[in-house]
């Protein structure tokens, strides 16, 4: 099919040829254009020549009446070609002519039908109309004129189209009084029509830029004529022209909005353009983010990533997929540049739930890899630092809080602003709820205002639903036991695999100012709902008031003047949860409640260090009074003494107290024997071998019988 012949986009019974529009939109590349395009459609009677002059001005080959033939109704429904040489890409709109008799009485309805199908859709309307009718009351033009002025009144908000008069058979009446006349004429129906009762008072140029051009008759001054329409066709071609003053929406959406326009009118409803826009927009990047997920889900290079990822893990997983699924991401974004802007940002977010839907398991698959190799590597630095003389608790807390540091480093982390997080789900759900509202009322005759209204409830809601959690979650009660929580899993977990397993080396204090740190963190977080972008001194305020060097209330003793206030600066008292007098007075109750917790780990980590003293107070005697008494008697008769039963009965009343002690010090001590095990072998190596061997045996002999009786 030669696309300036054009296809008949509506028949004469008012059925809308889908299929056919695809296919011309895809012959013509009109699906690609994006704005760059315009259509121009022509309204006027019948058999007046409206086919003639598309095709003279446009270049395509809509059908014409034979001259020789009877007059008739030659163009019947709406159809649609393309122009030839016209920039930018132009599409070309004949209408049915109005006043015709093969419709009888039903010419009317479907003369308002098509006249408000092409206000709807064109850019540029031409009215084709005989120079004998201007000024003349009962023209047969102003009907017409009546009917486009009445649909613009009642149903469109304005927005600029360009109306193009044609005068036809124009002979020597000088164009400027025709051209005033005639603006009187339309002026005069303009004002005919009565305002709608919810609309204000409205002029004509709020709709229309009126353009009005005269062309001779075809018939009988043919060559004149065609010069005429050479310079017409330069008004919609020259830079700046006629096709250049529009505002457009999405090509690619044309056929959806075309369908569900001539729907709409057909049915007999008010035409709602903006709901119809959102419906357009919705439709054309539900389709759109479709494609690209699944061009996503069939890229080469991400099934042979998914490949390789079974077979091992794979370096830079993450930074590849990443990469992959960008590509279409932007593919996206700039397919959908020029629709709804809420529309396209919420299939957006969709597009990337379902993209990661898609990769789930193999990102799955890699985290089962980074657990095992995590785990080998915390294996491997624990064993070695114990070869090297490390203690098993130092070592073991050393070496887990590498391993959480290089498992989180090969997955992702959570969002680090909470408001930042809360602030995107809202917008992400409201969008997904808004698009869902406007689509539901496009079936409907719900005016526009109204719907408008109801977007504003929605909005209203959703923030009121949020804002109410917030205040629950901000109950002191709350708020108190998420800071504890935080405190206890970051000071027990920061550099110990259990509570309470402290060594004397570790820094209780830089650790508590860690935990500390956290908790007010929480304490910040939760001091003021900021579903605004907006800043404030929150986090300032309370750092610098509540922590100290140590982590503590500062040691002036006064109240901070920052938090002496009920209300903070650059915070609405609605937006307020915690008051900064509030803030202070829960900080104190919460330091007080963490109190014992540190008094724990201090008092762990003294009886660990008092045991350690006592440790080598203990072997250091054993060993001076054993080398000692060896020394003195000599080795056998040391050994002899060793084994007498008077000695024995000693060693047995003294072995349980010994074991209770050890016992009430805790695992620990086998760390710090360990600790101080070079120290003791230092001392003890100067004593000579006979006198360790003898020395070793009578304590080993000292403390077995007593468990062995």
């Amino acid at each position: 099919m030669q696309m300036e012949e054009g296809m008949q986009l509506i028949d004469g019974n008012g059925k809308f040829n889908v299929e056919g529009l695809k296919d011309f939109m895809t012959a013509t590349g009109f699906a690609q254009c994006g704005l760059s395009y315009a259509i121009v459609a022509i309204i006027g009677q019948q058999s007046s020549g409206k086919s003639t002059l598309m095709n003279h001005v446009f270049g395509t080959n809509f059908k014409m009446l034979d001259a020789y033939k009877r007059r008739g109704q030659t163009t019947k429904g709406i159809w649609i070609a393309k122009c030839k040489d016209m920039k930018p890409f132009t599409i070309a709109m004949d209408f049915e002519g109005t006043d015709s008799k093969a419709r009888g009485e039903d010419n009317t309805a479907f003369e308002r039908q098509s006249a408000l199908f092409a206000l709807a859709i064109a850019d540029i309307i031409l009215i084709n109309m005989w120079y004998k009718d201007i000024g003349l009351e009962h023209a047969a033009s102003r009907p017409l004129l009546k009917t486009v002025f009445q649909v613009m009144k009642r149903l469109f908000k304005p927005r600029k189209r360009t109306l193009l008069f044609v005068i036809r058979d124009h002979s020597k009446t000088p164009f400027e009084y025709l051209e005033t006349a005639l603006k009187e004429d339309i002026d005069e129906i303009w004002d005919s029509v009565a305002e709608p009762e919810t609309s204000r008072s409205v002029v004509l140029s709020d709709f229309f830029n009126v353009e009005i051009a005269a062309l001779c008759s075809y018939e009988f001054e043919e060559e004149n004529f065609k010069e005429q329409v050479a310079r017409l066709r330069q008004r919609f071609i020259s830079p700046g022209g006629l096709t250049d003053q529009r505002e457009a929406e999405p090509s690619s959406g044309f056929f959806i909005r075309a369908e569900k326009i001539w729907k709409t009118i057909k049915d007999n409803k008010d035409l709602d353009l903006p709901a119809l826009k959102v419906m357009v927009a919705t439709v054309r990047c539900e389709e759109i983010a479709e494609e690209k997920l699944r061009q996503f889900t069939t890229d080469d290079d991400w099934l042979a990533l998914k490949e390789d990822v079974q077979d091992g893990p794979v370096s830079g997983f993450g930074a590849t997929l990443d990469s992959i699924l960008e590509t279409y991401l932007s593919q996206y974004d700039m397919e959908v540049i020029h629709f709804d802007q809420h529309v396209r940002n919420a299939k957006r977010r969709q597009m990337e739930s379902q993209a990661l839907e898609v990769v789930r398991n193999a990102y799955d698959t890699m985290l089962e890899y980074l657990y095992s190799n995590t785990l080998e590597s915390f294996k491997t630095s624990l064993e070695q630092l114990l070869k090297g003389g490390e203690g098993f608790v130092a070592s073991a807390g050393t070496c887990a809080q590498s391993c959480f540091l290089q498992f989180d480093k090969g997955c992702e982390a959570g969002e680090a602003d909470t408001w930042v997080s809360v602030r995107n789900l809202l917008a992400s759900k409201t969008d997904v709820a808004e698009s869902e509202l406007s689509n539901a009322h496009v079936d409907f005759e719900v005016p526009r205002s109204e719907i408008d209204k109801r977007l504003g409830y929605l909005k209203e809601n959703a923030r009121s639903v949020v804002e109410r959690k917030a205040r629950e979650s901000a109950a002191t009660r709350r708020v108190l036991m998420r800071m504890k929580d935080r405190f206890a899993k970051v000071f027990n977990h920061e550099e110990n695999s259990k509570s309470g397993a402290w060594t004397s080396e570790q820094n209780i204090e830089e650790i508590e100012r860690n935990a500390l740190s956290a908790s007010l963190k929480i304490l910040e977080i939760m001091a003021a709902i900021r579903l605004d972008q907006t800043t404030d001194q929150i986090e300032h305020a309370l750092f610098s008031s509540l922590m100290d060097g140590n982590g503590a209330v500062p040691a002036s003793g006064a109240t901070p003047d920052l938090l002496t206030s009920n209300a903070w600066e650059e915070v609405s008292p609605n937006a307020t949860l915690l008051t900064p007098v509030e803030c202070r007075s829960l900080w104190m109750q919460f330091k007080a409640d963490i109190k014992y917790i540190i008094n724990q780990a201090t008092s762990a980590q003294g009886t660990l260090r008092q045991a350690k003293r006592a440790i080598k107070i203990v072997v250091g005697v054993a060993v001076v009074v054993g080398a000692a008494v060896v020394a003195t008697v000599g080795a056998p008769t040391a050994m002899g003494i060793a084994a007498r039963p008077e000695v024995a009965a000693v060693m047995k009343a003294v072995g349980p107290g010994l074991a209770a002690v050890m016992k009430d010090i805790g695992p620990e001590v086998l760390a710090t024997l360990k600790d101080i095990g070079p120290e003791v072998a230092g001392a003890v190596t100067s004593l000579g071998p006979q006198i360790v061997t003898a020395v070793i045996a009578m304590m080993t002999n000292g403390f077995a019988r007593p468990h062995q009786q």
